[in-house]
């Protein structure tokens, strides 16, 4: 699947608000550059995290609370 796919079906989990699927994205991307491992059969060293966090939610591995 293409990233823009990905990104699209990301969307949704989020009603199609990207302010909010973009904060979840770097929170996730964060937790992972500072150790998480990853949900999905990809690795830190060949991907940016940012395209793991948003393979993620978009496959429904993970849902990030943005109210802390």
């Amino acid at each position: 699947m293409r990233l823009e796919q990905i990104a699209a079906k990301a969307l949704e989990k989020y009603n199609f608000d990207r302010y909010l699927m973009s904060k979840a994205v770097g929170k996730r991307a964060e937790q992972l550059t500072n150790g998480a491992k990853p949900l999905v059969d990809m690795n830190l060293k060949e991907h940016k995290a940012a395209d793991i966090a948003l393979i993620e939610i978009a496959e429904g591995k993970i849902e990030i609370s943005l109210e802390s």
